[in-house]
């Protein structure tokens, strides 16, 4: 999965939408990759994409990033 701008989307990235800034990526469905307390039994059947949790947002599941998402930075860093 990549972001609008050609990026990888990598579980863990810190991103925003609109004036929520403090999402992060907790899974990565199509490559299998899942932060703590999110597992592939939950969200598997949603088959691709990749799931970012934000504070007043919530959990939102992404097909494709849209273009209003954007990585602020990258996990680890």
């Amino acid at each position: 999965m990549k972001y609008a701008d050609g990026q990888q989307v990598q579980v863990g990235d810190r991103v925003g939408l609109g004036e929520d800034a403090g999402g992060v990526v907790v899974c990565s469905i199509e490559d299998g990759v899942f932060s703590d307390g999110y597992t592939a039994e939950q969200w598997a059947y949603l088959r691709k994409g990749f799931m970012v949790e934000f504070p007043t947002l919530g959990l939102i599941h992404y097909e494709v990033a849209e273009e209003d998402l954007r990585l602020m930075s990258r996990a680890g860093s």
